[in-house]
């Protein structure tokens, strides 16, 4: 007869995770004696028989990786950011056995997400656009290698993650219109709650500060096309003088472009403007958009390929951070 005992009965019984219990039913590597002993004991007083989802979680041989995204189906969908990050993922795993399942997680508390990653159907997952209320994500890195796309909102002193360097490109950006003459320059952020948005941030008052100027208006535009457009709304109704801005998104600087020129804002005449993407939107705008280039695409290659090598078994460098630098167009 088979037994009911369920791998997690045996994890509690023996005292440990149910990863280290994962890892004992796939031939006891990178386990400790004192955990091998407690697991082994556990599983024949339970009399525990494997099912394939733990075997397989144990072993590894699904082939499957999970690109966890927190974000909502109109964000995904809608940002080139997105399809970037998608792009060079894909370009690292088509020389491979891995097939990429995409989880869009935002209308989910977690726990369909998270049950179907921990539950053995995947070798490991990517997180990317993660917010420091997705604690969800905590509970998949404890049952399966995970590589975040930024610094991860809540940090488990372990992690593995690909970014780019949001400060810099902050400060940078900002810088570029200081050097120009602009002397009240605001801000339409990122959340944040998110630490691209929180970085970006950091960096253009950063610039501020070393230049001596006054930090200007700032306002909150959630990364997404409406979310620009809002945030130009309520710095003109607040009456705030700027003459530049800087812009954590291109998807905002669309939405900010439109609600400015309809009000008779002369770009870059009246106010400079420096986005952050090099999207393809950002030369699809009139005027087309000055911006930080992050290399999206080669973030979801790096970040695949630090996956692949954790589940070969070697060390990867935990934290990888890739460069910005400023493309020069019309609207600054």
């Amino acid at each position: 007869m088979t037994s009911t005992a369920t791998i997690e009965q045996v994890a509690r019984l023996a005292g440990v995770s149910r990863s280290t219990v994962s890892r004992v039913l796939g031939g006891g590597d990178r386990v400790s004696p004192a955990a091998l002993d407690a697991v082994q004991r556990a599983i024949r007083e339970l009399d525990y028989v494997p099912n394939r989802a733990a075997r397989t979680l144990a072993t590894r041989q699904t082939q499957a990786i999970g690109l966890v995204v927190p974000e909502d189906t109109t964000r995904f969908f809608g940002d080139p950011f997105f399809a970037s990050i998608v792009t060079g993922i894909n370009d690292r795993l088509g020389s491979t056995d891995h097939i990429l399942n995409l989880f869009i997680a935002s209308d989910d508390p977690g726990s369909k997400t998270t049950s179907y990653l921990i539950g053995g159907n995947v070798d490991g997952a990517i997180v990317v656009s993660h917010h420091t209320s997705d604690t969800y994500v905590d509970r998949i890195a404890q049952a399966v290698p995970v590589v975040y796309g930024g610094r991860p909102s809540i940090s488990r002193g372990d992690d593995f993650y690909v970014d780019v360097d949001n400060v810099a490109g902050g400060r940078d950006a900002t810088r570029f219109l200081i050097e120009r003459g602009a002397t009240r320059i605001g801000t339409i952020a990122g959340p944040l709650d998110m630490p691209a948005g929180q970085d970006r941030l950091q960096g253009h008052r950063e610039a501020l500060a070393a230049a001596g100027l006054p930090e200007g208006p700032v306002e909150d535009g959630g990364f997404t096309l409406a979310g620009g457009s809002e945030a130009a709304r309520r710095l003109l109704a607040s009456g705030a003088e700027f003459d530049a801005l800087f812009i954590a998104s291109d998807l905002m600087a669309r939405g900010a472009v439109g609600v400015l020129r309809a009000a008779g804002v002369r770009i870059p005449d009246d106010v400079a403007i420096i986005g952050f993407d090099d999207s393809p939107m950002a030369t699809n705008l009139e005027p087309e958009l000055t911006t930080m280039r992050q290399p999206s695409r080669r973030q979801g290659y790096a970040m695949a390929d630090v996956l692949l090598q954790i589940l070969a078994g070697g060390s990867p460098e935990h934290v990888t951070i890739l460069p910005t630098e400023i493309v020069r167009r019309d609207t600054a």
